[in-house]
């Protein structure tokens, strides 16, 4: 049997590359030329009122991309989300209508919406993490089942009667002049790093996402980090689908949307590897920036919506070319 040696050459590091600087910057650079150019063709879109309105409305993906971020860690995806956010707002906004639609209602609809997330990302950690199924099968599987709910158990139309300080506090409240679902992110944002930096579990996540093997040979319990994963990303799908609902004032069971894939997209513009161990919540924060940059400023332009599926598609595909290409480098 062949044997190949190799040589280590002990050192000082050697400084970035032009290439490896401008990738770290790709993103910021990127949403400030898309911020410049849609403004030349629509002035509104600089305007201070709409950069708040891009913040608020990245502040929703930007949840959902955190979510993501954490399953696609470990080499997974939860295709399940966007129905999961429908759900989660049906069933609180029942929830919070049958308990009279008063203040006091409004902890017993976000438990149930809550608890309704945990029981689906229960479910999708149990089988991939317990089973060893593919995360791919498993949350599709998931996504039709919750999608079927969503719909019978609100009949196909929305839930109204929600109570009012649901949406004053969750959506419309303000300190310093930032709308509260910002603060509310930025919260999420900060404990999210720290669960993936300064914890065992959040380590545990990236070794099991960069090498699974290495994984058990260095004694981390895969299973229960795995079905932890899932279930941490349904509660913060659950988070997402509430401030949501308090937006919109209505339980919706098609709010989910196309939610699913922009997650994904915005973690994957962000530079969160699908094939894991790399990535991070900053990353994810950044290309939720990016995407509503670009789907905000496609619709003050008038940019038909077909034509901005086939936009995030490409988006997609030229961010994972990118991401190949320099992990091979």
């Amino acid at each position: 049997m062949n044997q190949t040696s190799t040589t280590i050459t002990a050192g000082a590091p050697s400084k970035p590359s032009y290439m490896e600087m401008l990738l770290a910057i790709r993103l910021p650079l990127a949403i400030v030329v898309t911020l410049v150019l849609f403004g030349l063709f629509e002035p509104r879109i600089l305007s201070p009122g709409n950069l708040l309105n891009v913040a608020v409305q990245a502040s929703y993906l930007a949840i959902f991309a955190m979510a993501q971020t954490v399953v696609i860690l470990t080499r997974g995806f939860d295709l399940s989300l966007g129905f999961t956010v429908s759900l989660v707002s049906v069933v609180a906004s029942m929830a919070m209508v049958a308990m009279g639609g008063g203040d006091a209602s409004i902890v017993f609809g976000i438990g149930a919406g809550v608890l309704v997330a945990f029981l689906i990302g229960l479910a999708n950690g149990l089988i991939i993490a317990g089973i060893g199924v593919n995360p791919l099968v498993v949350t599709l599987g998931m996504a039709n089942i919750v999608m079927a709910f969503a719909s019978t158990v609100s009949g196909g139309f929305p839930v109204t009667g929600l109570p009012p300080n649901f949406t004053v506090i969750f959506a419309q409240a303000e300190f310093l002049s930032i709308p509260a679902p910002i603060w509310i992110t930025g919260l999420i944002f900060f404990l999210l790093l720290l669960t993936l930096k300064a914890t065992r579990f959040g380590r545990s996540l990236y070794i099991i996402g960069a090498n699974p093997k290495a994984a058990v040979a260095a004694g981390i319990r895969t299973m229960p980090v795995l079905t932890a994963a899932y279930v941490l990303c349904a509660g913060l799908t659950a988070l997402g689908a509430l401030l949501l609902t308090a937006r919109t004032s209505s339980g919706e069971p098609t709010l989910g949307g196309n939610l699913t894939l922009e997650a994904i997209a915005a973690a994957v513009v962000g530079g969160v590897r699908l094939s894991g161990g790399e990535g991070g919540v900053g990353a994810a924060l950044l290309g939720a920036l990016f995407i509503t940059v670009l789907s905000n400023g496609m619709n003050l332009v008038h940019i038909d919506g077909y034509i901005q599926q086939i936009c995030l598609g490409v988006i997609i595909i030229v961010s994972l070319i990118v991401s190949h290409d320099h992990v091979r480098r």
